[in-house]
């Protein structure tokens, strides 16, 4: 396994509670969109064994023509270890990532995508509505959900509906509008439903589509594959 020690080059404050940081980009990283990528923080391998507080699995929330890993993470006022160490990070200051790894890739079937999120979650579905918005080939048609409370609103610039490229986008902030917004888009039997946030959340959301019919080859969630047949367990 390859760590590779880069540096902050850019930190967005995207609200109050929620800051991008995009890192340097060694030579030899390359990732498709939907990666997720191992973050660590300054001294996680200094004893005999890693120190796992100061790692967590965190999706990148860019594509690779822009030329930076962006990481977009909510810091709340009580953090743990590692959010209170990131968030007193500044430009410069050194990180180092490994493990690069996607289960959110766009599948062009010529069937409609739906992309179902909750809140920060949103930074995982960025660079695939990018690259849809680049290259729509065999998408029918591209449709984001998000759950979020007003003060949470991200990259609204991308996520805004447009009709010439088949590409709707929907945020509501009560649970009873975004679950009949789920049941609305599980009447599609043949399309690909993509979901992203916490257990509970997806858990959730494969209910739904699982009660409705949908086949869990359907549904794409980002786990390992051994995690993912823990979420996604086929009828008796």
């Amino acid at each position: 396994m390859e760590i590779y020690w880069t540096k902050i080059k850019e930190i967005i404050e995207e609200t109050p509670e929620i800051k991008t940081f995009h890192l340097e980009c060694p030579e030899d990283v390359t990732w498709e969109e939907g990666a997720h990528i191992h973050l660590a923080l300054e001294g996680f391998n200094a004893g005999e064994k890693p120190n796992r507080a100061l790692v967590r699995h965190m999706s990148i929330s860019t594509v690779q023509k822009e030329a930076a890993i962006g990481i977009t993470t909510r810091l709340k006022a009580e953090r743990s270890e590692f959010k209170t160490i990131l968030g007193n990070l500044s430009i410069g200051d050194q990180v180092a990532v490994f493990k690069i790894k996607s289960n959110l890739a766009l599948r062009r079937e010529d069937r409609n995508v739906y992309l179902l999120s909750s809140g920060v979650g949103l930074a995982s579905f960025r660079p695939l509505v990018l690259q849809y918005l680049a290259d729509g080939s065999k998408i029918k048609q591209l449709h984001s959900l998000n759950i979020s409370a007003q003060t949470d609103m991200l990259f609204q610039s991308i996520f805004t509906s447009q009709a010439a490229k088949n590409f709707d986008v929907t945020v509501v902030n009560q649970r009873a509008a975004y679950y009949a917004g789920v049941k609305a888009f599980a009447k599609d039997r043949e399309g690909l439903f993509y979901i992203v946030g916490s257990d509970e959340f997806l858990e959730q959301n494969i209910a739904i589509l699982r009660e409705a019919g949908i086949p869990i080859e359907q549904i794409i969630i980002d786990k390992h594959p051994m995690k993912r047949e823990l979420f996604l367990v086929k009828d008796e």
